[in-house]
């Protein structure tokens, strides 16, 4: 007996984020795999497909929004269904990694939990990651297989070239941990002069920082302001605040995530930035949207990238060869 070799792509989304689903699924022109998914009054949750998922390349995508260990488990159960259900090859789909901000210890006695996320989903049956713009790009070695490591960069300077390309810019990094990726930006803004915002934080003190001065020529310049999350929008905007005073024209903020917790939205809406840009990799209320604010789709890059593995192709490619 021989049999035909055949790839069958299947695509299967959590509870967290439907909307980017569905566009993901849109641009790959397949449906999200139909299951039925619900919480105990306990609150252990239960997952079951609908279909077969016998020998298929499956994408599992989970947004890690709040409440963040629902969603991480979900997405786990999710994987160990469709690991016993002989699915063929399994590809978690986070496009934000949670605990990603947890990588190394600070201190003794202190966790590595985007480590233990990476172990998790090893265990759980995953054969590969595909991410947006990790914290820190060491954590892909946290996973025992392949991590596609997505960059949001193009989606967020195309946007800033649509709107200001008339304006003489400036690439500013709210930390010097930033600076590589701001280098970046500075060529694919055409070499804009680079910046970066020297401050300070209390190990103790988590989400609080202290901008203390602006190292890089900013006078007269529209700044873009760019970092990877934006949690309680402290750092930031303290950044935007910093950069007025020195005499920066204007500042845009550019952002993969917006985790928008706790006083983010007001922050952000009276911080004196001219736009706050973010894409969807997390979903993005309404009631935490305000008129400054742009939301930028993710769903074309990650559909893209999800071909380019179903193909075995070059994901890399993407990047013009840079990731």
């Amino acid at each position: 007996m021989s049999g035909q070799p055949k790839k069958n792509l299947m695509f299967f989304a959590g509870r967290t984020h439907p909307e980017l689903a569905e566009q993901v699924a849109k641009h790959l022109d397949v449906t999200v795999t139909p299951q039925s998914a619900y919480s105990f009054a306990n609150g252990e949750i239960f997952v079951r497909f609908e279909e077969s998922v016998r020998g298929c390349d499956a994408f599992v995508l989970q947004a890690h929004s709040a409440p963040i260990n629902d969603a991480i488990m979900e997405q786990l159960i999710m994987v160990d269904a469709l690991k016993r259900a002989s699915a063929k090859r399994i590809t978690v789909v986070m496009p934000f990694w949670g605990y990603a901000r947890q990588d190394k210890k600070h201190r003794g006695r202190e966790p590595i939990t985007a480590r233990l996320v990476a172990d998790l989903f090893k265990t759980a049956g995953a054969d590969r990651i595909m991410t947006v713009d990790l914290h820190t790009s060491q954590i892909q070695g946290f996973f025992d297989g392949p991590v596609d490591h997505l960059f949001a960069l193009p989606v967020l300077a195309t946007h800033i070239k649509e709107h200001y390309s008339g304006e003489d810019l400036a690439v500013v990094s709210p930390d010097s941990g930033r600076v590589r990726l701001a280098e970046r930006w500075a060529e694919t803004l055409g070499n804009t002069p680079l910046a970066f915002i020297h401050k300070t934080r209390d190990p103790l003190k988590p989400n609080e920082a202290v901008a203390n001065r602006v190292v890089g020529e900013i006078q007269g310049r529209t700044c873009v302001v760019i970092d990877d999350m934006i949690d309680t929008g402290g750092t930031v905007a303290k950044a935007v605040e910093v950069l007025l005073k020195e005499g920066a024209k204007d500042v845009i903020i550019a952002a993969t995530h917006g985790v928008l917790s706790g006083p983010a939205v007001e922050r952000l809406s009276t911080c004196g930035a001219r736009e706050v840009i973010f894409t969807d990799t997390l979903p993005i209320p309404d009631d935490k949207r305000f008129p400054s604010m742009t939301v930028l789709s993710i769903a074309p890059l990650l559909a893209e990238a999800i071909h380019q593995v179903f193909d075995d192709g070059s994901v890399t490619s993407l990047f013009d060869g840079n990731a």
